[in-house]
């Protein structure tokens, strides 16, 4: 489908990576997470986010639903949030009430770089609370975001006043671009009878080129919305964010209040595809029926700019999927007390296991270890059974030793330890170490060749020592 895509198993560590920074973020200023439905009242989206929008009346998915109701696929997540907020009743908790969400967002957008019509956002909210330090803080909370992933960003603020100020700014925003509309691209024309505020967010260049002689918001802000915004900055500056104030921003939805503001990779040569925004939102809890005066404000982030970012850039992640030990196993009997070991290992300890207890060709479990870049193979056959030994292999190392089975775990957990506190592989030389003759081809021959993709025959005798080279 168009502007759908799947999400690939090989591509998920960098979703994960934004996922998780996320969490951590939430968990560090106390944002508890919230999960809304993707179908939501369509009213929810029309009343809050504003029918005259372009995600309103252009990009959202609605329909009727077999009952009559009128539905939509929610578009943005903050309208969402609000609706849960008052249908809860969470006015009632003490205030600021904080939450955090991550899912898909559905738009009807043309599809193009950066763009998807299942698109994922990130978002932290906070209901409740008046304060210009909220604004900033949540202001932080995106950069940290960021920066902790490994991106450089700038940030963009502005604050489109309270709504009597901004009325005034509307008519003179009017005014400058009817004497100008034959040079307007025709949703700007559109625009200047509906929602004159993006006349300023349009991205076609004549349109752009017209912005910079354009009114200010900033000239037209009331005593109170001035001074709020004056102590968002000087608390930007104290924490000593990079911020640069531009009048134009005004972001593209209706429920906007005083405090705006965006996020841009400091490469960023288009100007086109923010990595994320938001602001204050203080009469959008009564648009949707709550309580009057609810003060709120909130941000939200692209993950799907974001991890194009991160690959873009190179940046490392890490793997979701790391085991640090592989069991395999030769013959029937061998397998099932592998498995049976497997178990054990998974619920009493925390180590990072593999397996392919689905495969019986021991070299094509080797294979799977080398590729999985384990750092130990535990091996059994029917001789260890016998003996109630087992084979421990340091992968990078070479070293091979038997050691007994009822020791598995205490073995295991002390060279997991030396090999964090080192970064080596742990090397353990003894007289007990498995001697293996390399002229007729042992198992430290085979991970060796098996790295280089040659080909063995292996004897399935009791004794898994006697490999031997094709």
């Amino acid at each position: 489908m168009t502007g759908m895509r799947d999400i690939l198993p090989q591509d998920q560590k960098h979703w994960e990576a934004v996922r998780s920074v996320a969490k951590k973020i939430a968990n560090s200023y106390g944002y508890q997470r919230i999960d809304t439905p993707i179908l939501e009242d369509v009213n929810v989206f029309v009343r809050g986010v504003g029918k005259q929008t372009d995600i309103v009346a252009k990009e959202m998915y609605s329909f009727t639903d077999q009952g009559g109701d009128i539905l939509a696929l929610r578009p943005e997540g903050t309208a969402a949030v609000v609706r849960s907020y008052i249908q809860h009743g969470m006015f009632n908790q003490t205030q600021p009430i904080k939450m955090f969400y991550i899912g898909p967002m559905f738009r009807h957008e043309k599809p193009q770089s950066g763009r998807y019509r299942q698109l994922y956002q990130l978002g932290y909210e906070a209901i409740g609370e008046i304060n210009p330090a909220l604004d900033a803080q949540l202001i932080l909370m995106g950069y940290n975001s960021l920066d902790e992933l490994g991106i450089e960003s700038t940030i963009t603020v502005n604050s489109i006043g309270c709504p009597d100020c901004r009325n005034e700014y509307k008519k003179a925003l009017v005014k400058y671009y009817r004497g100008k509309s034959k040079l307007l691209c025709e949703d700007c024309k559109r625009r200047i009878g509906s929602n004159p505020l993006r006349l300023l967010d349009c991205k076609e260049d004549g349109c752009q080129n017209l912005k910079d002689e354009a009114p200010q918001i900033l000239d037209y802000l009331d005593d109170g919305c001035k001074d709020h915004f004056m102590k968002v900055v000087e608390y930007l500056d104290e924490l000593d964010l990079p911020y640069v104030l531009n009048p134009y921003i005004v972001r593209g939805l209706d429920y906007y209040t005083k405090t705006i503001f965006e996020y841009w990779a400091v490469d960023d040569t288009t100007g086109k595809n923010a990595l994320g925004g938001g602001g204050r939102y203080d009469g959008l809890v009564k648009v949707l029926g709550g309580r009057e005066e609810t003060p709120a404000c909130g941000l939200s982030m692209g993950m799907d700019r974001i991890v194009s970012k991160l690959r873009e850039k190179e940046i490392e992640v890490p793997e979701i999927y790391g085991p640090d030990v592989f069991i395999a196993q030769l013959g029937e009997a061998a397998k099932k007390k592998a498995m049976v070991l497997y178990e054990s290992l998974r619920k009493k300890t925390d180590f990072k296991l593999a397996q392919a207890f689905y495969k019986d060709s021991l070299k094509t479990q080797l294979e799977l270890a080398n590729k999985l870049k384990v750092k130990f193979t535990l091996i059994l056959g029917q001789k260890e059974i016998g003996e109630g030994t087992i084979l421990i292999r340091d992968m990078e190392g070479g070293v091979q030793e038997v050691i007994d089975f009822d020791k598995i775990e205490a073995e295991i957990s002390k060279r997991l330890d030396k090999y964090a506190k080192n970064g080596n592989p742990v090397m353990i030389i003894g007289e007990d170490i498995t001697a293996l003759n390399t002229e007729n081809g042992g198992i430290n021959d085979e991970i060796d060749e098996v790295k280089e993709d040659s080909k063995y025959v292996i004897d399935t005798g009791e004794d898994i020592i006697d490999i031997i080279e094709d």
